[in-house]
């Protein structure tokens, strides 16, 4: 539904745009007849089962099922609320949309979050004017000027410095009219056991943590002197999961996008420092190893995942979590290299970001380089017994490798190393491959059961009446007046109960003068199953055109189904008075009758 902006208007809105072009900067599209095709970004595949309609104005992925139009397909990407999404699709098409309707609303959250949202503005406003302007802030200000921070960058990413005052902030929040345990809960507040409220991150440097939308909803103070901990974040709150969010995303989207690829660093200054260098791809965890959400999210938009965490032991053990995990998901993992002891932004402060791009980045490990670097430093190679140990442990890794020249690659390097022959290392990876086949194998056959991914399969396996429904469903889509017809015919006498309600509101569409128009049409359904069955339907292979006679058909197998469960229905009725008058002799005869009923009907379909 279209919630609190008129319907009118997110129509026009929607229509203005055409759905393949958005889907085309998240998705690589082919166009293979009347449709686009492209891998389905919302599950893993191999092959292309996604499909975007142009004529149509939807999408639909016949491997997982969803399907939508454009403001489905964004809400899903982005995880946007509705007027999120239509904002997002004014923005696109330089559509004003008035300032009721947009996407800051606070009819769109709860009055707590929007109250939180509200102080966390404030604040950034406050901490920023207090780096900038206060003789308190002189220290910080400094100290970012040595770090080579400029002052574009400084006022881009809004940094800022909380005084060292145990009630400054407290006092400046309560003044603006915020609730002081309130603010406790977003974490902007302390108390102690007194009941005496101080800002949480007095006497630190303010990161303002801003979610995908460019809104902060968290921050994180950097300690100037000894004060620990170093980095002080807030805590989660309902605005703020700190494993969904990444660092600067906001800012480096489009250019993660455009090159197809992202750095994934640990620290905010690393951030800051590679993006002031140069680096417009450069995204940050937010004080944590990287979460498979994270990782998943990157995936959405780039097929390459460079890893550039510090050049410590700590640094190193953290870089091999994050590229397994990244691997994993299905981007080319790389791993950069640091001198050991240095941090991204050491290096760049040190060397310039020219030398950074060319010397790190540029020459950054594959997975699997990496990985053998990091196992010898668990084995004496010197002894045979841990060499055979670390040769299986490679293997292992070599063998998950789709492309067989990457195979070749890396056996060749062990060969080489260790003086052992190609052949023995390609057979003990072929049965690596042959187990691991196995049960990817059970795997895809379990997914594949649980899905809907052969759609021809599916409608073999389904009644007659069934697909008859279904059919005639897809018709009434494409043409009011086949909807008119069945409405005289059938009315709402459909067996599916989905299609029953999918039926109900499409006479109504129709009646309220609209033409045949899928994309408008899913807007009028609540259930987000039945807006992926309409959209299933609307996109499954056939005729443009029905002639009268298959029209009649499917109404006839329809009406037949429909009288016969009516017929059935009404002897599970008497059957039932029977019981309860103690005939158990009409019961017998009525029960025999169904099982007939039952068995005629069965044969027919």
């Amino acid at each position: 539904m279209a919630g609190h902006i008129p319907e009118e208007m997110v129509d026009e809105i929607r229509k203005s745009i055409d759905i393949a072009d958005v889907v085309g900067e998240y998705v690589q599209l082919k166009k293979q007849g009347r449709n686009y095709f492209g891998l389905c970004p919302f599950h893993g595949e191999n092959t292309p089962s996604f499909s975007v309609s142009s004529d149509k104005q939807i999408f639909h992925c016949f491997g997982c099922g969803k399907g939508g139009n454009v403001y489905t397909f964004l809400m899903e990407m982005e995880g946007y609320s509705f007027i999120q999404a239509v904002t997002q699709v004014a923005e696109k098409t330089g559509t004003q949309l008035p300032e009721q309707y947009n996407e800051d609303s606070p009819t769109e959250r709860n009055p707590e979050s929007q109250n939180i949202l509200d102080a966390h503005q404030w604040l950034v406003k406050l901490y920023h004017h207090l780096l900038r302007n206060s003789k308190d802030g002189k220290q910080a200000y400094e100290y970012l000027a040595d770090r080579g921070f400029t002052d574009e960058i400084i006022e881009k990413y809004q940094l800022g410095y909380s005084p060292n005052s145990k009630d400054f902030v407290a006092t400046f929040l309560e003044k603006k009219g915020f609730h002081p345990q309130t603010m406790v809960k977003a974490g902007l507040l302390s108390v102690n056991s007194e009941g005496e409220y101080s800002d949480r991150f007095r006497g630190r440097i303010i990161f303002p943590l801003r979610n995908h939308l460019g809104k902060t909803v968290a921050f994180a103070g950097r300690a100037l002197g000894d004060q620990q901990p170093k980095y002080l974040n807030s805590p989660e709150t309902d605005l703020f999961h700190k494993g969904q969010l990444l660092y600067n995303f906001d800012l480096a989207r489009s250019s993660i996008r455009k090159q197809n690829s992202v750095v994934l660093f640990e620290g905010y200054a690393d951030v800051i420092s590679s993006f002031q260098a140069g680096v417009t791809n450069a995204v940050g965890t937010m004080g944590t190893s990287i979460s498979t959400n994270q990782a998943k999210l990157l995936k959405r938009y780039a097929d390459k995942v460079i890893i550039c965490y510090d050049g410590d032991q700590a640094g190193i053990d953290a870089a091999v979590k994050a590229a397994k995990l990244v691997k994993n998901v299905g981007c080319q993992s790389n791993v950069a290299r640091l001198p050991e002891g240095q941090d991204p932004d050491d290096f760049i402060r040190k060397n310039g970001g020219e030398r950074f791009k060319r010397e790190i980045l540029d020459t950054s490990d594959t997975y699997v380089t990496f990985i053998m670097s990091y196992l010898k430093r668990n084995y004496n190679l010197q002894l045979e017994g841990d060499r055979i140990s670390y040769i299986e442990e490679v293997l292992k890794e070599v063998a998950q490798l789709d492309r067989a020249v990457e195979r070749e690659h890396y056996l060749h390097e062990i060969s080489q190393e260790f003086q052992m022959s190609m052949d023995t290392l390609k057979e003990e990876v072929q049965q690596i491959r042959s187990h691991l086949g196995a049960e990817k194998d059970r795997v895809r056959e379990r997914r594949h059961t649980n899905r809907s991914s052969d759609y021809s399969l599916q409608h073999k396996l389904l009644p007659a009446f069934h697909n008859a429904e279904r059919k005639l469903i897809a018709y009434m889509l494409k043409d009011p007046i086949i909807a008119d017809k069945v409405q005289e015919e059938l009315g709402g006498a459909f067996n599916i109960s989905d299609h029953q309600v999918i039926v109900t509101h499409l006479y109504a569409y129709y009646e309220d003068g609209n033409e045949s128009d899928i994309s408008q049409f899913v807007e009028r359904l609540d259930d987000q199953s039945l807006k992926n069955l309409v959209i299933q339907l609307a996109m499954a292979p056939g005729n443009d055109e029905i002639s009268d006679q298959e029209l009649q058909d499917y109404i006839h197998q329809i009406n037949l189904e429909y009288k016969d469960r009516k017929d059935i229905k009404l002897l599970r009725a008497d059957l039932k008075a029977a019981e309860q008058q103690k005939d158990p002799i009409k019961a017998a005869q009525i029960a025999m009758e169904i099982l007939q009923r039952k068995k005629e009907t069965k044969n027919i379909h």
